[in-house]
């Protein structure tokens, strides 16, 4: 007989031990993915709680930007129409004015200031000012040529402020027509174009005063003692001299002192002048040659000053007036001051 050789490890073992390795181990892999699932849900859980907070701040605070520009926008409007009422008053007050008499002085009703006046969450005042007594810039130019007159009373009232009076021949220079300039000391497009930024002299009458920074030699200290004696007016007007400051009354002759301009402006308090000759025979000006050219005691432009509080808001305008032959009083432009 054939002997059979059988060999029974390999078929009853091997099960055994891998059954046994399922057994002890199975139910351990089991329990250390459930965990690893559990992890990655929290990690996911708290990224999503992080976003939506993130979210949220974002649209909180959106949101209080929102409110706030909108609370700008209507308080910037409210402030405009109060500025408008500001402008009206004073508008009346110069057209009531008119119909009182022809002479303008400091004594009038508009001379006076309007007392802070309180309004909701704010307040607005105002007061009116003759921009005919200061000296207007555009008076240099005369039928398209310098005057004269007008340019030795601007080196005047230079000299008055401790200015150099050779400043005038750049400010001439700054409006007239030529691009020469005025010897010895004026300044044309060949000095600005060296400038940072370069630039060119405007050749035309001042739209404002503050275009006086641009003008050679006019720095910041001297703007800010030439700018509450000058104005830019778009037409040739005269100096009323019941409003004109010492510093412009200094500017009208040769040799007056402060002190003698002082007194005239001190005297003009308690009784103004209805004529030029009236003003002129005043001591200030006795043995004086004085032209009368461009001298008044009327007043047809004005300036009014406001300022309005509302809220956050903080604002001030100096619009300027026109009074017309009727009293109507027209704006012709508002500027805001942040000075």
């Amino acid at each position: 007989m054939m002997n059979v050789f059988r060999c029974p490890l390999t078929v009853t073992r091997r099960p055994q031990a891998a059954s046994r390795f399922a057994t002890e181990n199975g139910p351990r892999n089991t329990e250390n993915i459930a965990v690893s699932e559990r992890g990655v849900a929290l990690v996911t859980a708290l990224l999503v709680v992080t976003l939506a907070a993130v979210a949220a701040v974002a649209m909180t605070s959106r949101q209080q930007i929102d409110i706030r520009r909108t609370q700008n926008v209507l308080e910037t409007e409210q402030l405009r129409f109060f500025l408008y009422g500001i402008e009206g008053w004073a508008g009346k007050m110069l057209e009531q004015d008119r119909r009182d008499g022809e002479v303008d002085h400091l004594g009038e009703d508009w001379a006076m200031r309007l007392p802070p006046v309180p309004v909701d969450n704010g307040q607005l005042t105002g007061h009116i000012e003759d921009a005919q007594g200061r000296f207007n810039l555009n008076n240099l130019i005369l039928d398209g040529k310098t005057s004269a007159e007008d340019l030795m009373r601007l080196r005047r009232l230079l000299a008055a402020l401790e200015l150099s009076p050779d400043l005038a021949d750049a400010i001439v220079d700054w409006i007239d027509a030529d691009i020469e300039p005025l010897p010895p000391y004026g300044a044309e497009d060949a000095t600005y174009l060296g400038n940072t930024p370069p630039y060119r002299a405007a050749n035309r009458l001042f739209g404002d005063v503050s275009e006086l920074r641009l003008v050679a030699g006019i720095d910041a200290a001297g703007y800010r003692l030439l700018a509450p004696h000058l104005a830019a007016l778009p037409a040739r007007t005269a100096i009323n001299l019941n409003t004109a400051s010492a510093a412009v009354i200094m500017a009208l002759a040769d040799g007056i002192g402060r002190s003698e301009a002082e007194d005239f402006v001190a005297t003009r308090q308690d009784q103004h002048y209805s004529s030029v000759d009236a003003a002129l025979q005043q001591p200030v000006f006795a043995n004086r040659t004085v032209a009368r050219d461009g001298l008044g005691v009327s007043s047809n432009h004005f300036v009014v000053m406001s300022a309005i509080s509302l809220g956050r808001l903080e604002q001030r305008y100096a619009s300027l007036l026109r009074r017309e032959d009727n009293g109507a009083a027209t704006l012709i432009v508002r500027t805001q001051l942040y000075l």
